[in-house]
């Protein structure tokens, strides 16, 4: 159980911190079961996650320490490249690697999208779209982990490896 205040990773929604842990006020939930009140760390709003709920995948941001070791690994890692251009496909592909919630995945992605995108002639809204939410997701964990702005995070890494990544 996460306690308020926690910062951690929520589905694919990124960085969100917990701001309560009470019951919904509404007469659908039940007034004994409790949530997560969940505010993200980009964008507004609030999350509401059942304390007790395998459904949504949630854990605790990453350690400083982990985040190093993740950036260190960076070169190593494989982009993600669908050798498919049929819009449906190429989402799919990206789509499961969102859901396998993993840092690594979300650096493949970034790393693909940017060889997919330099590659082609013509900007695509999609590619763009997605390669934004994977550096939001990716950058927002590695900010909280290592005590940085989140847009921070990026010249952090280049400089960490020497080399855009």
């Amino acid at each position: 159980m996460f306690c308020v205040g926690d910062k951690i990773v929520y589905g694919e929604n990124g960085v969100c911190t917990v701001e309560k842990i009470a019951p919904m006020d509404t007469s659908v939930s039940g007034k004994d079961k409790l949530y997560y009140f969940l505010s993200p760390l980009i964008g507004s709003g609030i999350y509401y996650a059942p304390i007790d709920s395998s459904a949504v995948y949630m854990r605790p941001v990453i350690s400083r320490s982990e985040a190093e070791a993740l950036i260190a690994s960076i070169p190593s890692i494989e982009p993600a490249i669908c050798a498919d251009n049929r819009f449906n496909h190429v989402d799919a592909f990206y789509r499961n690697l969102f859901k396998q919630h993993t840092n690594e995945a979300l650096v493949s992605v970034v790393k693909g999208l940017r060889i997919r995108m330099a590659e082609k002639k013509t900007k695509s809204g999609r590619n763009e779209a997605t390669l934004k939410r994977a550096k939001d997701i990716l950058h927002g964990e590695l900010s909280v982990a290592l005590g940085i702005a989140i847009d921070e995070v990026e010249a952090y890494i280049s400089d960490t490896l020497g080399a855009e990544y």
